[in-house]
Formats: C-alpha cells, sequence, structure tokens
C-alpha cells in the first residue's frame, strides 16, 4: 500500500473498502487483522481505527469474540440509504443561495460535459462523482448535514462499485448531471432539485439492475 501524506487510518480504510469493492476480500469471512495488516505493511492500530470508523458508518460489523466481519450487500439497504441521500442533498441544496449556485453553474455544466468522455479508471469516476456533488452543494453552510452525507456515501460506494464499467451507465449519468447544471445556470432551484433526486433514483435502479440480495 502506498504511503501518502496523509492519517495511515484514513489509507487503510479506503484499501478496505477498494479490496471489498473489487471482490478481494469476501463479506462471509471474518477479517484476519494479524494477516491484514501485514499484508498492507502497517501496525495493527491503524488498521483497527479504521476498522472502527467503517463499524461506525455500517459498512463492517463485529461480534464479541469473533471480530469485525464486512456486512452483506443488501438491496434493501441500497434503497433505503438512496432515499435518505436523495433527500439530504436536495435539503443541501436548497439551502445554498441563489447566487452562489448561479456562480458555479457554468463549472457544473462543463465538467457534466468532461464526465461523458468515455474511458476512465473506476476510482477516477468514483472521485469525480464525489467530486461533482461537492461542487454542487458548496453553498450548503451546514456541516453536520454535510459531513451526515459523506459519511453515508462511504457505505453507497459499496453498492456503486458494482456498476462501474458499465459504459452505459456512465453516459446517463453525465446526462443527468448536465440536466441539474442546465436548471440551476437557468435559476430554476426547483427544478434542480428534482433532476437531483432522479439522478440519484435513475442511478440506483440501475445498479439494482445488477444485483440480487
Amino acid at each position: 500500500m502506498p504511503i501518502e501524506n496523509r492519517p495511515l487510518r484514513e489509507q487503510v480504510k479506503e484499501e478496505l473498502l477498494r479490496r471489498l469493492g473489487s471482490g478481494t476480500i469476501a463479506t462471509s469471512e471474518t477479517i484476519n487483522e494479524v494477516q491484514l495488516a501485514t499484508e498492507l505493511g502497517v501496525s495493527r492500530t491503524p488498521l483497527r481505527e479504521a476498522l472502527i470508523t467503517l463499524e461506525r458508518e455500517g459498512v463492517i460489523t463485529s461480534e464479541r469474540g469473533r471480530g469485525f466481519r464486512f456486512t452483506p450487500l443488501s438491496a434493501q439497504e441500497f434503497r433505503d440509504l438512496t432515499a435518505i441521500v436523495a433527500t439530504l442533498e436536495a435539503l443541501a441544496l436548497q439551502s445554498s443561495s441563489p447566487e452562489h449556485l448561479a456562480e458555479i453553474a457554468p463549472r457544473l455544466l462543463e465538467e457534466a460535459h468532461a464526465f461523458a468522455v468515455p474511458q476512465a479508471p473506476h476510482e477516477v469516476i468514483e472521485r469525480y462523482d464525489d467530486a461533482w456533488h461537492d461542487l454542487l452543494l458548496s453553498g450548503c453552510a451546514n456541516d453536520r448535514l454535510m459531513k451526515l452525507i459523506t459519511s453515508l456515501k462511504v457505505t453507497m460506494h459499496r453498492y456503486e462499485r458494482v456498476a462501474l464499467g458499465d459504459q452505459d451507465v456512465l453516459e446517463r449519468s453525465a446526462a443527468e448531471h448536465e440536466r441539474i447544471a442546465l436548471c440551476l445556470r437557468d435559476g430554476d432551484l426547483d427544478a434542480a432539485v428534482a433532476a437531483l433526486k432522479e439522478n440519484w433514483n435513475s442511478g440506483m435502479d440501475r445498479i439494482l439492475e445488477r444485483f440480487t440480495d
């Protein structure tokens, strides 16, 4: 695992999520902390810190005397998460000033166009989507709301990675982002909020097509 200038627990957490998304770690197996720490080249302290953080975020569970294991994927959980995040992002967007939204609309539209480029590594697509939504909601001053959204998205990424690599999914997502940006450019906040919710709901439907409980 490459060492970066960030807290080690955050790097370990991201690596665990990457392994989960790629299928390297099975959700049915208990996490072997000693073996995993050796594989990652870290001590058990940052590994355990990462595991505890992921447990708080609902990605893993722990049982007394049996250690940690990843929470199995559930179509119902993904539906619930999507409904919550869509509602919270809509609230954050509605909380933003019209002046700020008008200012960032051209950039949102430009970056939405760029998202339609055919090839990109999975990690890049995920980071792009997070960055685009971060910019969209950058005018929200409710820090607690934004932290809650960020935390919930960590769990959602487990499901979103199922759909990555499907170019049809990426193209439709880009078009939905463009629609949100155009509504903001035209000063129609209600339409932008509706388009944002539709973006989340259609994304959920596309992923659930490839997912079984």
